[in-house]
């Protein structure tokens, strides 16, 4: 019987609240399409506002105001209304990483595949249409689309299992020595491990270092 390797893996970093992972998330969802039959891929939350740097969306205004725009000239992406003239103008909208990571340790329990385009789903929810991702109600618009049990996703969202999931994930992304966002790895069958972003890269690099490492690390698709 013939031993059936692995797929390398595509690891991915990010944090929902993360502005550069909302603009490096269209060239990680092409890379997905791209690769998706030569890589399995693997999305870790960072959590980059946890524990006491939580905190209104009013503290941060003058970071948000002063780089989105930069984000939008470097990435192509676009920041909606909802967003900049909406929840960051009103300031009381809560900044926490925690609600979103548990989120999507949940979708990977149903499409652990499909977890790329939450993440993504995410993002926009949050950047573009000022959606509150600490309510429960975003979610349960996010989700139709995947047909996923609207109700037991909600249970599950907020049930200390997944709180705990959801942790593991971070401390995960810690042990990679991750300390901004967006970042990926490629992990091989051998356990290495290439890091092929660290912070924003357009599509042509990040399409260039992948194909480096299928030499460096002679992948056979």
């Amino acid at each position: 019987m013939s031993e059936v390797l692995e797929k390398p893996t595509i690891i991915y970093i990010y944090d929902a609240i993360c502005g550069w992972c909302y603009g490096f998330s269209p060239v990680m969802k092409t890379i997905y399409e791209r690769y998706k039959d030569k890589f399995d891929f693997q999305v870790l939350s960072g959590g980059m506002i946890l524990g006491d740097r939580v905190a209104p969306i009013s503290q941060m205004r003058d970071i948000i105001k002063g780089s989105y725009k930069r984000v939008e000239e470097t990435t192509g992406v676009k920041f909606g209304d909802a967003f900049i003239n909406g929840a960051v103008e009103q300031g009381t909208m809560i900044m926490s990483s925690e609600k979103p990571s548990i989120a999507l340790s949940v979708f990977k329990t149903y499409l652990p595949e499909e977890a790329v385009l939450f993440a993504s789903d995410l993002q926009f929810a949050l950047n573009y249409d000022g959606l509150d991702l600490n309510e429960d109600t975003t979610y349960r618009s996010i989700i139709k689309k995947y047909n996923i049990p609207e109700e037991e996703f909600i249970n599950k969202l907020n049930d200390e299992e997944f709180r705990q999931l959801a942790y593991y994930d971070v401390a995960l992304s810690r042990q990679l020595q991750v300390t901004g966002y967006p970042a990926a790895f490629i992990k091989t069958q051998d356990t290495e491990f290439f890091m092929i972003a660290k912070g924003y890269a357009d599509l042509e690099t990040i399409e260039l270092r992948i194909q480096n490492v299928i030499k460096e690390a002679n992948l056979k698709f």
